[in-house]
């Protein structure tokens, strides 16, 4: 799952490492680019609970094969485009598809490992994320640069196929334990719920810093600082760095903390005073600082992330333990459709104070509703 997850980013990532060249060549503008990234959000908004309660129904095996094979084939057909239409269909493709992606390795993480390790569970199995936007640029811009950009698109279709095929030798006992049980039904989510909430404020807002990171800051960092498609090859891989490490590190923190406080709610909020700092990346003029402050940024916004999953499928029955990945996954997607766009406007005008002061804010209103509805929670199960 871990592969499978890094595959994922790899195909996301190709088109955010190569849009200055791709934008070039087919005029694209950034409000037309954030156009195309906001259909893949869409879509994997969508795919998310709706992958989640497949995998919970059918299982990880043959759910994973139709949901790869879906995406592997979205991620090739990049090639093929030239305009805005074409881009947005494809990106939607691919973010379907890829909806199966982390709600399969949360189910993945709980089918086979005892609680205690879970939550590092969650950080080995998400982790390939994070991994795979490190090593993009290492290989998707040499490919770019000697063959062209569109062959960077095939390279990620057979990734996928290629995984494809491992996929089919290790999915099994003893590698991986069939559920204890599946639903007797379909599971879908339900926003009357308070838990819900809880997940869609923690893990959309706290979280929504990574989007602008993996998606903006290549056009940032050769707008502001003037870095040329081959530098930002040579230092993409620095903030997801961060998004790696804080994974594993949350997941500790997370695993060592689960016996004690399902609900760490001082914890959130200190991850969203820790993110603070990405506010002040316009004033920044050095591009090693603003790397720097882009690294941080992820960090925290993993925590997010492990946390709020954690605490979620604490909160809902063991057969829809994808379908909490789904939710949370899915939300991040709702609020980065909306957002991007704005995103993109507000890096066509220039406007990156304001832009960089809602990246701060953003996880300070997740950290309050998360600590709003899982307090409210609480008081319902005591009252119960």
């Amino acid at each position: 799952m871990m592969l499978c997850s890094l595959i994922s980013y790899i195909d996301r990532q190709t088109l955010a490492v190569l849009a200055p060249t791709i934008m070039r060549e087919t005029r694209l503008t950034t409000q037309d680019y954030g156009i195309a990234i906001s259909a893949f959000s869409i879509a994997y908004m969508l795919g998310n609970p709706l992958w989640g309660g497949i995998l919970d129904r059918i299982g990880l095996r043959a759910g994973m094969i139709i949901a790869v094979g879906i995406w592997s084939a979205a991620s090739a057909s990049h090639a093929l485009m030239a305009g805005l239409a074409g881009f947005s269909l494809a990106r939607a493709a691919l973010g379907f598809g890829e909806g199966a992606t982390f709600p399969a390795g949360l189910r993945t993480a709980f089918d086979s490992l005892p609680p205690r390790k879970r939550s590092r569970g969650i950080a080995l199995a998400y982790s390939g994320g994070s991994l795979g936007a490190i090593i993009t640029p290492w290989i998707v811009v040499p490919i770019a640069l000697h063959f062209g950009w569109r062959s960077a698109f095939l390279f990620t279709g057979l990734a996928g196929v290629t995984w494809l095929i491992v996929w089919r030798v290790f999915a099994r006992p003893p590698y991986l334990p069939p559920p204890e049980r599946r639903p007797e039904r379909f599971h879908l989510p339900n926003p009357g719920e308070r838990r819900f909430w809880a997940l869609f404020f923690g893990y959309a807002f706290g979280a929504f810093p990574l989007a602008p990171v993996l998606y903006v800051a290549p056009l940032v960092l050769n707008r502001l600082h003037g870095l040329s498609q081959s530098d930002l090859g040579k230092l993409l891989w620095i903030p997801p760095l961060g998004w790696e490490i804080g994974y594993f590190f949350w997941g500790w923190v997370a695993d060592r903390r689960s016996a004690t406080a399902a609900r760490p709610v001082g914890l959130v909020v200190l991850l969203a005073i820790m993110g603070l700092p990405v506010a002040a990346i316009p004033a920044i003029t050095s591009a090693s600082a603003a790397l720097a402050v882009f690294c941080w940024s992820m960090f925290t916004a993993s925590g997010f992330i492990v946390i709020s999953l954690r605490a979620a499928a604490q909160a809902y029955p063991s057969d829809q333990t994808a379908l909490v990945a789904g939710i949370g996954a899915g939300s991040w997607s709702a609020v980065v459709a909306v957002l991007l766009p704005v995103v993109g406007r507000m890096v066509d005008h220039g406007q990156f104070h304001a832009l960089f002061m809602m990246i701060a804010a953003l996880p300070l209103l997740g950290a309050a509703g998360w600590a709003v509805f899982t307090l409210l929670q609480s008081a319902d199960r005591q009252a119960a």
